[in-house]
């Protein structure tokens, strides 16, 4: 096939009332509950009285749409309207109203009666399926939802901000009703919409040109209405996977493969033929190379035999490249104190180790996608300190440099990553264990809001404050990620489901692009060495060439909430997680730093009374951090609360701080264990107590030619400049309120993108 052009920034075609302009890689396709129950014959629709022939047409107009998108590569998202079987989502006036009619002669039967396809408008009936001819593929998003507007009671705007969406192209039925409805929702929470005119029809034909007149009038109150024709010939030239017949297995001659490990990558490589046979093959090759350079980062790894028949075994069981799982043949590590069936779990401390019978279920979804898991790595003892100097299976070392500390607790996980052995990695991250690593090897470590992805099956540090990490090549591989591990899990006893209201989506304008922050305070960063100082005044100033507004913070709930942790009675968890009068029977086995850390916990004798008094503080320091980010405001509470109309206090989107204050080398942190790691959650450790989602982001490199005697930088042992030459990275972290991942992870891509331009 002829090759694809690779996707603008921004794509146009002629609507109504004028043309119709997206970026394409945040446009999704919204296909409105094309069911059985709407378009077959028997099904809910007819029961409403409603004529099938338009939406029974509308079928192939909208697989013709379904197609462009998937041969762009584009998201696309599927809603079906129903209800849980015992109606309880279901509001009485839905099953009443009509067929109270005095003049009722066709609404015989009504939502949850059985129809010719099982219980009408019911989840899991035949009938409240999509048609054969659209039903979705591997990674295409199915919402359902409970009323005839996609956004009412569902996570479809979650969803979209999640995977950076600011423009939909809708279809579906019914135009009347769920179409417009829905278009309408979503004017209000900020997207550009652009109905298809061509793919989209209702019951009653004489309502159609009205409805989508309404969308588009006044020069596009609601949105835009487009052709079929215009979407799918802007489409046409960035196909990048032709459907049909022939291409259902991979070419006998695949495209050159450069190597690249990120997740955009290997996707296109593998819809264009490339097996993920091949690429095992040259993993395996890498991760023997590199053991012989650093042979401290894997606990266990799949043999390469293993590899091939994972690989082997994925082929077969997707056959078809043009429905391809998004993590089909991602190569990932796991933390080996995140569980999977049959695997020993060390938590690198013999004296824990484990078989497991059942997996995290955050390794399971990740499976279920295709991903190949290719080994569990190396961390810091019972994932506790920064630095990877505390294991009994080694000391990884900085891909950068092998005189530098890898970071920690998650060790292994971002050196497997930065070496680019796998495209990602599952760490933890509980006080910055997931983003210290990642900033010392030049790789995304991403911390989630506690609870959106289970910690099932993760062996405990601080229960009440412990979050699955993601650790990733980009910000956008994060992202995905994030979505394929992300579910509320009820087994999980700290998995969340509520979260504040969702900021608006802004699609347009300066305001698409624009954001404020905040950064510590001068004092604050004072205790950065002189590199890391300059290098975050660099990254700053990028922010503000982005668009970025700087805001005044209040440091003090920040740096309470941090010293907190450790000064406090909060480091105590560590030890409740054990069994009674473990540290007693097993302290001999420990890693001589973390017995010390213990036995001073132990020490301490904390009492409820205190334990109490830092819960009450966290509390306190919490409604204070997240007070500064700029969250809605639930409408219940301006009847409470009427000044907040007018409050005038300035606000930020995101808190921007170095990820680290510097990067002592290995015997820098061997000489000073406890003081060094301390200081290395400076602006990491309040994250976790706050319920904080962060994600740290490379921000350049500089020079080891700039480290000089009298930093922190350099060896404190012999004062000296480290061996060799090269560079060293630096890293910032973006925060945000609990529940607003996605824009902390917006804004991080917009510097990203930057920074990668800059260096």
């Amino acid at each position: 096939m002829d090759s694809a052009k690779s996707l603008p920034l921004s794509l146009s075609f002629d609507a109504r009332p004028y043309a119709f302009n997206f970026p394409p890689r945040q446009c999704a396709l919204l296909v409105i509950d094309m069911q059985r129950d709407f378009i077959c014959p028997g099904g809910f629709g007819e029961i409403q009285g409603g004529n099938l022939d338009a939406v029974e047409a509308s079928i192939a107009p909208t697989k013709e749409l379904l197609d462009a998108f998937r041969q762009a590569g584009l998201t696309v998202f599927h809603t079906r309207e129903g209800h849980v079987p015992d109606l309880s989502d279901c509001p009485s006036s839905k099953l009443i109203r009509q067929a109270a009619s005095p003049v009722n002669s066709q609404h015989l039967k009504v939502i949850g009666d059985v129809g010719e396809m099982g219980r009408l408008l019911v989840r899991g009936s035949y009938g409240h399926d999509l048609v054969d001819e659209l039903q979705p593929l591997p990674g295409e998003v199915v919402v359902d939802k409970p009323g005839k507007g996609a956004f009412w009671n569902t996570d479809l705007m979650h969803k979209l901000k999640a995977r950076n969406i600011t423009h939909l192209i809708v279809c579906g039925v019914t135009t009347e009703c769920c179409f417009s409805t829905t278009i309408r929702e979503a004017n209000d929470r900020g997207f550009e919409c652009c109905g298809v005119a061509d793919a989209t029809a209702g019951y009653n034909a004489s309502f159609k040109a009205p409805t989508l007149d309404m969308i588009s009038w006044s020069e596009g109150l609601f949105g835009f209405i487009g052709s079929l024709k215009s979407v799918v010939e802007v489409l046409r030239p960035y196909s990048n996977l032709p459907l049909n017949k022939d291409t259902m297995t991979p070419p006998q001659t695949p495209q050159a493969w450069d190597g690249s490990l990120d997740i955009s990558s290997l996707q296109t490589s593998y819809r264009a033929g490339l097996s993920p046979v091949t690429v095992m093959e040259t993993l395996s090759e890498r991760i023997e190379t590199y053991q012989k350079k650093d042979p401290a980062v894997w606990i266990q790894l799949v043999s390469k035999d293993q590899l091939q028949q994972s690989a082997t075994d994925l082929v077969k069981r997707f056959p078809d490249r043009n429905s391809l799982p998004p993590l089909y043949g991602i190569p990932f590590s796991v933390k080996d104190s995140i569980d999977i069936a049959g695997l020993p779990t060390t938590t690198a401390c013999p004296a824990l180790t484990h078989v497991p019978s059942r997996s995290a279920p955050v390794y399971e979804r990740l499976m279920e996608q295709g991903a190949i898991f290719v080994g569990k790595t190396n961390l810091d003892q019972l994932a506790t300190g920064l630095t990877g100097c505390r294991s009994p299976y080694g000391i990884p070392r900085s891909v950068y440099h092998p005189d530098y500390i890898s970071g920690g607790s998650s060790s292994g996980n971002c050196v497997s990553v930065g070496a680019a052995l796998v495209s990602f990695s599952l760490g933890t991250d509980t006080a910055g264990s997931g983003r210290v690593p990642s900033g010392f090897n030049g790789v995304v470590g991403y911390k989630p809001t506690r609870g959106i992805i289970s910690a099932r099956g993760v062996t405990p540090a601080c229960l009440s404050l412990d979050c699955v990490a993601l650790i990733a090549q980009t910000v956008s591989d994060a992202r995905t990620i994030w979505q394929m591990c992300e579910g509320y899990d009820e087994e999980d006893r700290y998995a969340r489901m509520a979260f504040p209201p969702e900021k608006p989506v802004h699609a347009l304008g300066a305001r698409a692009k624009s954001f404020s922050f905040g950064i510590p305070p001068v004092e604050a960063l004072s205790v950065c060495s002189p590199i890391y100082r300059r290098k975050f005044t660099e990254a700053v100033k990028l922010l503000q060439s982005l668009g970025g507004t700087l805001q005044p913070v209040d440091w003090a709930p920040f740096d309470c909430a941090g010293r907190l942790l450790y000064d406090g009675t909060l480091v105590s968890e560590r030890l409740a997680s054990l069994p009674d009068g473990w540290l007693d029977k097993n302290k001999d086995y420990l890693h001589p730093v973390i017995r010390k850390i213990f036995e001073a916990v132990d020490a301490r004798q904390s009492t409820a009374v205190e334990a109490y008094r830092d819960m009450q503080a966290k509390a306190l320091y919490t409604r204070q951090a997240t007070s500064q980010f700029g969250c809605p405001i639930p409408s219940s509470s301006l009847s409470y609360s009427p000044n907040l109309l007018t409050t005038s206090k300035p606000t930020i989107d995101v808190l921007v701080v170095p990820t680290a204050p510097t990067h002592p080398s290995v015997d820098a942190v061997l000489a000073d264990p406890i003081a060094l790691n301390s200081l290395l959650g400076t602006f990491t450790h309040f994250g976790n107590v706050l319920d904080l989602s962060a994600v740290a982001v490379p921000a350049g490199h500089y020079s080891m030619e700039e480290l000089v005697p009298g930093t922190a930088d350099v060896d404190s042992k012999t004062r000296d400049r480290p061996k060799g030459a090269g560079e060293l990275p630096f890293s910032v972290t973006f925060l945000g309120a609990g529940g607003t991942d996605a824009e902390v992870l917006r804004v991080a891509e917009l510097f990203e993108s930057a920074a990668v331009k800059s260096m």
